[in-house]
């Protein structure tokens, strides 16, 4: 997600500049050949009226994707901010209900065996935050065919060795869950198996197990709605027509332009069309490409939802919660980009 207020020029023109150099040349190319085909009487000009028409069929059909592209980020950010609440609650419920057995004749653990139990518990949701967000990045955007105007801004892909997974869990459950389809999902079901093994060892009484798989649920519910935006590409007749319409229109804009400009008196204002098509050809696709580039949110992109940074927001969170004091430092923005 970038994160400066004001988005840096260079930044601009890494997206901008070999469109402004294509609408340049065009624009310069059909207004030189209008002053030379016009002295053959072969008139190129087009009527403004027409193509005003295309242009506000266009800013409308643009709106929409845009809005649309920018309900999937918000939606999903959303849902990463019920993933903080939730994970948050896991760790306030684990180390307050797993304390004492349920039942005065069963015998109290010792101390140290209760934190184990608490680090454990807290230490796995740490994993499926992780296996989440990996798994959520694992096409990237490099590999996305249905994206267009993707500079290389040398961002991390996610992928390679995973030891923000790793780390959190024993090597044997970690060679486990790595070699299934969905890690996360794994993860959550083997909390939900150690649950019951805490209430069949009388660490927990009925009602706090049943909350506590309430949350386990919940979790469930925010892993499968990121799935679902993860696995439903934004729908390709919009984005990919309103791609084609938008270059219609910046491709006949210097036709209509000419038209104008060459009713002014002077015979050199017909140049104006240049700048003024470049403008209005740059303002057109700018709106095009901020859509293109926002309707997938866990691309591991410029425009994406944070989800490194939210991970380790949580995993400080919910470290302090077992009394650590050895806690990894906030993740910071690389280049104005916070991942």
């Amino acid at each position: 997600m970038y994160v400066r207020r004001i988005i840096r020029f260079s930044l601009i023109m890494r997206f901008a500049w070999r469109n402004l150099l294509g609408f340049t040349l065009w624009s310069g190319l059909l207004t030189l050949g209008y002053g030379f085909l016009i002295q053959r009487g072969i008139d190129i000009r087009l009527p403004f009226a027409p193509l005003s028409t295309i242009g506000i069929a266009v800013a409308f059909y643009l709106g929409f994707k845009n809005s649309q592209s920018y309900d999937r980020f918000w939606e999903a950010r959303k849902i990463w901010g019920g993933i903080v609440n939730a994970s948050r609650l896991w760790g306030s419920q684990i180390c307050a209900y797993v304390a004492a057995p349920a039942s005065p004749a069963a015998p109290n653990l010792p101390a140290p065996e209760v934190a184990a139990e608490h680090r454990t518990l807290l230490y796995r949701q740490l994993a499926w935050l992780n296996a989440l967000r990996l798994q959520l990045r694992r096409t990237t955007i490099y590999d996305r065919q249905n994206v267009s105007y993707v500079p290389d801004l040398h961002l991390t892909t996610g992928g390679g060795p995973e030891p923000e997974v790793e780390k959190f869990l024993a090597p044997a459950e970690y060679a486990r869950v790595c070699g299934k389809a969905n890690a996360a999902a794994q993860l959550l079901h083997q909390q939900a198996l150690e649950l019951q093994r805490l209430q069949r060892e009388g660490l927990l009484d009925d009602f706090r197990h049943i909350d506590l798989m309430q949350t386990v649920k919940e979790c469930y519910s925010l892993q499968g709605m990121c799935e679902r935006i993860k696995n439903t590409p934004f729908p390709r007749q919009y984005a990919y027509f309103s791609t084609v319409f938008v270059w219609i229109f910046v491709l006949l804009l210097p036709l209509g332009l000419i038209s104008e400009f060459s009713k002014l008196s002077q015979g050199s204002a017909v140049w104006l069309t240049v700048p003024f098509s470049v403008l209005i050809s740059w303002i057109f696709l700018t709106i095009e490409i901020v859509g293109d580039n926002s309707e997938d949110p866990f691309e591991n992109y410029v425009n994406d939802v944070p989800m490194t940074d939210i991970c380790r927001t949580i995993e400080i969170d919910l470290r302090e919660m077992l009394g650590e004091t050895d806690l990894p430092e906030r993740i910071q923005p690389v280049n104005d980009v916070l991942l």
